[in-house]
């Protein structure tokens, strides 16, 4: 017959544990988190509510919730603009430049991490000086070349320039260094190639670090803007990021426009918004994937 008091015992709770009490330090932190959460969400707070709300509405009561609300802006935004083709084209070249760096990327920081050539540590030396040189700077460059290589206007001189990105190297040669050689020697052992190590035993196991890549390149590409400037010119390449640009410099004309612009706005951040939050349980949990010797 089993023993009933041990039964009891192992049933009975823990004893309770008292409320932490609020100290005067962790309600400052407290108050501090809460107006920079304030500061941060109070831009897509105005433009969701006002992408909603009649012009004269959004005009004159912008932080206020729409007196009625309305659908207007977005039916405008699709009918009077070339929305869906710069939807195409932002999908395009963020699809193309996402996997692109994906693969270049990991090969980049594979061989920065595991090959030993000679002026491996001048090449990643140069890399973290990349890192470092304002975007801005590279504008006129980035130009010359693509115009000399027969690119400009084009889809091609849109995607090759942002196909490797010296963030996504950094991120990649260091995790890939935080993965025990041991599993790379037993699969030459096994006659795998480099190539074949990496692709098939090294890269599944930097699956965080590739989900990383993935939401930052989507989300940079998505959101580039002076590349796409001095890369093309045509109406027919506008990306979203131009378009929403020539909106707000007012292109629409005939008023403020304010929902119409904040619609487009709201509107663009979607699918950058969705991928973070389905993706970022796995962004560079550093535990997946590892090997215990």
């Amino acid at each position: 017959m089993p023993d009933l008091r041990a039964a009891t015992v192992a049933q009975a709770p823990g004893p309770g544990r008292r409320p932490r009490r609020l100290t005067p330090r962790s309600i400052a932190l407290l108050v501090v988190g809460i107006a920079i959460a304030v500061v941060y969400l109070l831009p897509f707070y105005v433009a969701i509510v006002n992408a909603f709300k009649t012009d004269q509405d959004a005009s004159l009561h912008p932080l206020a919730l729409p007196t009625t609300w309305t659908a207007a802006a977005f039916g405008s935004l699709f009918q009077n603009s070339d929305f869906g083709i710069w939807t195409m084209n932002s999908v395009i070249v963020a699809v193309f430049v996402t996997l692109g760096r994906i693969f270049f990327d990991s090969l980049a920081g594979y061989a920065l991490a595991r090959l030993r050539f000679r002026g491996r540590q001048t090449v990643f030396a140069a890399l973290v000086a990349v890192m470092a040189v304002p975007g801005v700077v590279l504008l006129i460059p980035k130009f010359l070349v693509i115009n000399q290589l027969g690119m400009y206007d084009s889809y091609s001189g849109m995607i090759v320039p942002l196909l490797v990105d010296a963030a996504g190297v950094f991120i990649m040669k260091n995790f890939f260094e935080s993965i025990p050689v041991s599993v790379e020697e037993q699969a030459k052992i096994d006659g795998a190639g480099t190539f074949r190590t990496f692709w098939s035993i090294v890269l599944p196991m930097a699956r965080p670090a590739v989900v990383t890549i993935t939401i930052l390149s989507f989300q940079a590409s998505w959101n580039e803007l002076p590349h796409f400037i001095v890369s093309s010119s045509s109406p027919g390449l506008t990306t979203l990021t131009k378009g929403v640009a020539s909106l707000a410099s007012g292109a629409l004309s005939a008023g403020n426009q304010y929902p119409v612009k904040l619609a487009a706005a709201f509107v663009m951040t979607i699918p950058v918004a969705v991928a973070f939050f389905v993706f970022q349980k796995r962004i560079m949990n550093s535990s997946d994937g590892a090997v215990k010797e």
